[in-house]
């Protein structure tokens, strides 16, 4: 059943009539655009099934998003602890080597 309301009947006749097509050429149109009409349009209920997809896409890179600034917390938080400990350890080496030479 086509999306579309097309009375292919209709069709075919207006242009066997007012075009003088030959019957047979009338009804291949008219056949083929019914043909393209099946295959070629989204229904209303296609276009909600993509729109609840890209809801769908949209929470998930909202999801995505938090757990992105999560990580680069976290991340920060490893590099300054990696730093400060560096800090220490860098001077305390120097330190505890200087008084195992003297």
């Amino acid at each position: 059943m086509t999306a579309v309301a097309f009375d292919a009947l209709r069709f075919a006749r207006v242009l066997w009539e007012t075009a003088k097509l030959s019957p047979e050429q009338a009804e291949g149109l008219a056949d083929a655009l019914v043909d393209a009409f099946d295959g070629n349009i989204a229904t209303k209920a296609d276009i909600r099934d993509v729109q609840a997809d890209i809801q769908v896409v949209r929470s998930d890179i909202e999801a995505l998003k938090g757990a992105t600034a999560s990580a680069k917390v976290e991340t920060k938080r490893w590099l300054v602890g990696a730093i400060g400990f560096q800090t220490l350890a860098v001077p305390g080496a120097v330190i505890a080597l200087t008084r195992t030479l003297h």
